[in-house]
C-alpha cells in the first residue's frame, strides 16, 4: 500500500477510505534505549489479533547512542517483505527526525515526543505530539527506569489511535516477561495511562487502523531464524557446538544454551546430552567442531563471513579427511568488517570455493525461519551421510528479525548417521572376506565407510590424514593415488543432490520468463511476481534451496527464454555459479542484484524486471 500511495493534499487524505491492516509502522529511537521490548509488544499484539506481520530491526554496530529503527509491516494478504516508505512513524530521536519526515508517504502519520523541537516542514501528513516526559512523571516511575519505560508511552498512544486491543498488549507483556506480574503491571500502567490520554486529547484524522482478522495466522508462530536453527539442531540430535561470538550469528549459539536445559537434559542422570563451548577464537571453534565430528558426535558451529574466512584451512581439512560437520553462515555486509549489523547474501562464492585446492562445499539455503528449523536437523543428517562439511547460508535479515511462520514440525525420519561401521559390522566384513579401508569406495557412490572413536574392534582403526593418503589411510605422495582419492571425493559431491533439499518451483501457464531466487530474498520476489501477474506479465518461479544444483535447475534454465536471478549482493553471485555450472545457458541469465545493507523490496524487484522486459521487447 505505502509504495503505491498517490501524492495527495491533506484535505484529500482526510477523506480517504480507511486503510486497514495494510501499512508499515517504523519506530525511530536511540540505540540502547530499551525500545526493543516496546517494539516487540506492538508486533506481538498485532499478530495475536490475527494480522500477518513481520518485524525488521535496523540498528547500528555500536553499543548505544546512534539512531536505530524498527519496522513492522502489516499485510492483510500475508506479504512479509520490506517496503521502501513508511506509512506511520513513531519518532523518539531528535537526531533522525528530519529523516523520518522524508520517508513518510503523503497522508502518512507522525507520532513524536513533544520535547523534540525540530521543525515539521510537511503539510501533507498528520502529526500527533506525545507528552512522553509528563506521562512518565505522572506515572511515578523510578528515575533509573524512566528512559526504558518511556517507550511504553508510544505503545499506549499508538495502540489507542490505531485500534490495537489493550488486552492483547497486556498478553504480549505477559509473554515477554514470562508471567512476572510486577514487571508486567509496571509497564502496563504506563501503556494504559498513555492510551487514556490519547483517547481524551487526540482527534483521529488519519486513515490508518487495525482490525482483528481470522484465517491468516492460525497455526503460526513468531520466530527468528537463529533461534529456529538452534531448535532444529537440538531436535536433530546435535551433540557438540563450538562457537565464537560474531554479529549476526551470536544469538544462534546463545539459543542453543537457552534451550539446552529444556530439550537436552537427561531426566534420569541430570546430565546434558549436548555440549556448547565458547572458544577463544574462530579457529579454535571450528577445530573443536571437526574434532567432535571425527569422534562421531553430531557437531556444528555458527559464524559470519569474517569468521568463515578464518575457518577456511580447517574446513579444507574436513573436506579432504572427510569429517562431517555443519557451519551456519549468518551472512552480513562485507568485505572487511563492512556493515556488521546489515544484511547481505554475499558469501556464496566464498563458500563455494572455500579451502585450498580443488574443493566444493555443500550448501543449504533456507528462505524462512521454518526452513531454518528444518535445515537445523537436515544439515546434520546430510553432513554424516556425505561425510563432509555442510554450510547453511542464512543471513542477518532471516537470522535476527522476527517472522511469522507456520509451527515447526518434528523431524519426520530417524537420524541418518550415514555409513558407520560398528564392531559387529567389521566382523561381518571379515567373515565375508570383504576389504575395508577408511577411504575405500565399496559401493561406487563415492562415499566410504567410517568408524568412530570408541569402536573396540582393532580392525576399525585408521590414520586420519589431511596430507596425501590412499584408500586405507596410508601416507602417499603418488600422483595417481592423489588424483584417484580426490576424484572419488568429487564423485560423492556430484551425487549429493539426491540427499539435498530440492528446488521449489511454481509455474504460470504461458510464461516465457523465469525468476530464480535464493534465501531471504524470496518474500520480495513472491510479492513482486504477484504484482507483475496482476499487470499481465506471467513468470515461472524457482527457489534454489541447495548447492550443488539439482537436475531440475538445468531443466528450468532450458525451458525459459530469459531468467532473472534475484539476490542481495552486488555481483550476482548465484548467477555466477549458474554460469559456471551451465555455461550453455549463460546468455539467458539476467542479473537482478542489489545491496545496500537492507532487505530487498517487491517494488525494486518488480521495477527492475519490468524495465529489462521493456528494453528487450
Amino acid at each position: 500500500m505505502s509504495e503505491e500511495s498517490p501524492s495527495l493534499g491533506i484535505g484529500a487524505v482526510s477523506n480517504r477510505k480507511s486503510i486497514v491492516n495494510d501499512f508499515c509502522i517504523t519506530i525511530s529511537t536511540i540505540n540502547g534505549s530499551g525500545s526493543a521490548t516496546a517494539n516487540n509488544l506492538l508486533l506481538r499484539a498485532l499478530f495475536r489479533m490475527g494480522i500477518p506481520v513481520s518485524g525488521k530491526n535496523i540498528f547500528p554496530s555500536n553499543i548505544q547512542g546512534l539512531p536505530t529503527w524498527y519496522s513492522i509491516r502489516l499485510s492483510k494478504d500475508g506479504y512479509l517483505a520490506r517496503v521502501e516508505k513508511d506509512d506511520v512513524v513513531i519518532a523518539m530521536n531528535p537526531a533522525s527526525f528530519t529523516r523520518e519526515l522524508e520517508y513518510l508517504v503523503p497522508g502518512g502519520v507522525l507520532f513524536y515526543a513533544d520535547d523534540i523541537k525540530a521543525e515539521i516542514t510537511r503539510t501533507d501528513i498528520f502529526t500527533y505530539a506525545m507528552p512522553v516526559k509528563k506521562l512518565i512523571k505522572d506515572a511515578d516511575v523510578a528515575p533509573n527506569l524512566r528512559d526504558y519505560i518511556a517507550n511504553m508511552v508510544y505503545v499506549g498512544v499508538v495502540g489507542q489511535m490505531l485500534g490495537i486491543e489493550m488486552d492483547e498488549l497486556y498478553n504480549a507483556l505477559d509473554f515477554h516477561f514470562k508471567g512476572k506480574k510486577k514487571a508486567i503491571d509496571s509497564n502496563f500502567v504506563v501503556i494504559k495511562a498513555a492510551a487514556d490520554w490519547a483517547a481524551a486529547n487526540l482527534e483521529k484524522k488519519d486513515a490508518y487502523r487495525v482490525e482483528r482478522m481470522s484465517g491468516k495466522t492460525e497455526n503460526c508462530i513468531m520466530a527468528d531464524g537463529n533461534t529456529s536453527a538452534a531448535l532444529g539442531a537440538l531436535f536433530g540430535g546435535l551433540q557438540f557446538s563450538g562457537w565464537y561470538p560474531i554479529t549476526p550469528a551470536t544469538s544462534l549459539a546463545e539459543s542453543l544454551n537457552e534451550y539446552l536445559p529444556t530439550l537436552r537434559k537427561d531426566p534420569k542422570t541430570g546430565k546434558y546430552t549436548c555440549m556448547i563451548v565458547q572458544a577463544e577464537d574462530e579457529l579454535a571453534a571450528i577445530g573443536m567442531v571437526i574434532g567432535a565430528g571425527w569422534a562421531g558426535l553430531r557437531s556444528m558451529t555458527s559464524t559470519s563471513g569474517p569468521g568463515l574466512s578464518l575457518m577456511s584451512e580447517y574446513l579444507g581439512l574436513a573436506y579432504y579427511a572427510e569429517v562431517p560437520c555443519v557451519v551456519w553462515d549468518v551472512q552480513r555486509v562485507g568485505p572487511s568488517t563492512g556493515l556488521p549489523t546489515r544484511t547481505q547474501q554475499g558469501d556464496l562464492t566464498q563458500v563455494y570455493f572455500n579451502g585450498h585446492g580443488d574443493t566444493q562445499f555443500v550448501m543449504l539455503i533456507p528462505s524462512s525461519v521454518n526452513e531454518c528449523f528444518e535445515f537445523g536437523w537436515r544439515a546434520l543428517d546430510i553432513a554424516e551421510r556425505l561425510q563432509t562439511p555442510v554450510i547453511v547460508m542464512s543471513d542477518l535479515d532471516l537470522g535476527m528479525n522476527q517472522w511469522m511462520t507456520r509451527k515447526f514440525e518434528y523431524p519426520d525420519r530417524p537420524m541418518d548417521r550415514g555409513k558407520i561401521l560398528w564392531e559387529e559390522d567389521i566382523e561381518a566384513l571379515v567373515k565375508e572376506n570383504k576389504p575395508w579401508g577408511r577411504y575405500l569406495d565399496i559401493d561406487g557412490d563415492g562415499i566410504p565407510y567410517r568408524t568412530v572413536a570408541g569402536n573396540k574392534n582393532p580392525r576399525s582403526s585408521y590414520f586420519t590424514r589431511g596430507t596425501g593418503h590412499d584408500e586405507y589411510g596410508k601416507y602417499s605422495e603418488e600422483p595417481e593415488v592423489w588424483e584417484r582419492v580426490l576424484d572419488r571425493i568429487a564423485l560423492k559431491i556430484k551425487n549429493s543432490p539426491q540427499y539435498l533439499p530440492e528446488p521449489e518451483i511454481d509455474r504460470q501457464d504461458g510464461s516465457e520468463i523465469g525468476i530464480i531466487v535464493i534465501g531471504s530474498a524470496e518474500p520480495a520476489v513472491v510479492e513482486a511476481r504477484d504484482q507483475m501477474k496482476a499487470k499481465g506479465t506471467k513468470s515461472d518461479y524457482m527457489r534454489i534451496r541447495s548447492i550443488p544444483f539439482n537436475e531440475d535447475v538445468e531443466k528450468f534454465l532450458k525451458d525459459h527464454k530469459r531468467i532473472y536471478v534475484v539476490e542481495l549482493n552486488r555481483d550476482g553471485q548465484t548467477r555466477q555459479l549458474l554460469m559456471i555450472n551451465y555455461p550453455q545457458y549463460a546468455n539467458k541469465l539476467v542479473k537482478v542484484a542489489h545491496t545496500d545493507g537492507l532487505p530487498l523490496t517487491a517494488k525494486w524487484v518488480r521495477e527492475t524486471i519490468e524495465a529489462h522486459e521493456e528494453k528487450v521487447a
